[in-house]
């Protein structure tokens, strides 16, 4: 069995690359907003991907549930209680508002299936016991590995707002210069 390719691939890896910051004071104010645009872009794929292997965990793990506790409801009269937000804890989500749309939702959707190769999770109820654990593993220690990526790259755009901040606060940045930029695009 090949390991997956972490959430994000190559674009999450450069972005946690400690040299994606560096130097990040000495560049045009341009290049800092660029490179949060693309840090942003990432961490909006990344919580997509995060949305889409939750749901697929949570009804796996009520799946398990409902059969160790010889639970009579079928799976789909559950769904509601499933999708509720009741049985979660808080949201660790720093709660940014989120102006972009995911990427390529395709291929992110490709990934969290590939999670559980050979398992087909459209039918849960019809699985076995030790595919359906195994499921459940699998999209746990990916949502495990997804989630601190993603908040490795949240850090990222903290970093470069907090850079843009400092120069707005210093003076070194012209928000009528800022506002001209943005009704030229």
């Amino acid at each position: 069995m090949t390991t997956p390719t972490p959430a994000g691939g190559a674009a999450v890896d450069a972005l946690l690359d400690p040299a994606f910051l560096a130097g990040v004071a000495d560049l045009p104010m341009s290049d800092v907003r660029a490179l949060r645009q693309q840090a942003e872009q990432s961490e909006v794929d990344l919580s997509y991907t995060r949305r889409l292997l939750q749901g697929r965990l949570d009804i796996v793990r009520r799946e398990l549930q409902r059969r160790a506790e010889h639970d009579g409801r079928s799976l789909l009269d559950l769904l509601p209680e499933i999708l509720s937000e009741k049985g979660r804890g808080p949201a660790h989500g720093l709660g940014r508002h989120q102006t972009v749309q995911p990427s390529a939702p395709q291929q992110l959707e490709h990934w969290v299936a590939g999670l559980t190769p050979g398992v087909d999770l459209s039918d849960v109820q019809a699985l076995p016991d030790e595919p359906l654990e195994q499921a459940a593993r699998a999209l746990g220690a990916g949502e495990r590995s997804l989630s601190e990526r993603r908040r490795g790259v949240q850090q990222v755009m903290d970093a470069l707002a907090g850079e843009l901040g400092r120069r707005y606060r210093e003076g070194l940045a012209d928000v009528a210069q800022l506002l001209a930029d943005e009704s030229r695009h």
